[in-house]
């Protein structure tokens, strides 16, 4: 087996224990909750084969799901994340770029890496409070759910970008 392999697993397993034994349990103003693992999906590397990526995303959405009483919601929208990323990608990358090039603060730059993972992570919160409400009789406190969990999921990102920057 190949060392991405291992360095991959090494990341999902991560940031599943992650979830599952803090992030999960945090719920700021019974709104916000992080959802750090959407990181998983963006840190992808670019012509990265599309299959895989759909296979690690659904795994770590399943897993997620298992242990957070969310039956088939993360792992679902993890998928259409998965389906998105590798086109949505290469909106950021420079043509001449490598082929291999990994998506981060350091590679595209803050404000292109910006504009890269707001609108990723902002998808991924309607649609997951889109899916686990399935309402929009109290429309308030969908968008204070989806706003907040975006803001604080995106705080983590950029912090863990940052760190990995400086190291």
């Amino acid at each position: 087996m190949s060392a991405d392999f291992f360095k991959r697993l090494g990341w999902f397993a991560l940031f599943f224990l992650a979830q599952v034994i803090v992030l999960g349990r945090i719920h700021l103003f019974h709104y916000a909750t992080p959802l750090f693992y959407v990181y998983f999906v963006a840190m992808f590397p670019r012509n990265y084969p599309k299959w895989s990526v759909l296979l690690w995303s659904f795994l770590l959405g399943l897993i997620i799901d298992i242990f957070s009483n969310t039956p088939g919601l993360a792992a679902s929208v993890m998928t259409i994340l998965a389906a998105i990323q590798p086109y949505y990608l290469e909106l950021y990358v420079p043509r001449d770029s490598a082929d291999n090039l990994q998506p981060s603060m350091k590679t595209l730059g803050p404000v292109k890496y910006a504009y890269y993972v707001v609108p990723m992570v902002l998808l991924y919160c309607l649609l997951f409070y889109c899916l686990e409400m399935f309402t929009f009789f109290n429309a308030f406190y969908w968008l204070m759910c989806v706003v907040g969990s975006t803001l604080l999921t995106l705080v983590l990102i950029f912090t863990f970008e940052i760190a990995k920057r400086s190291h």
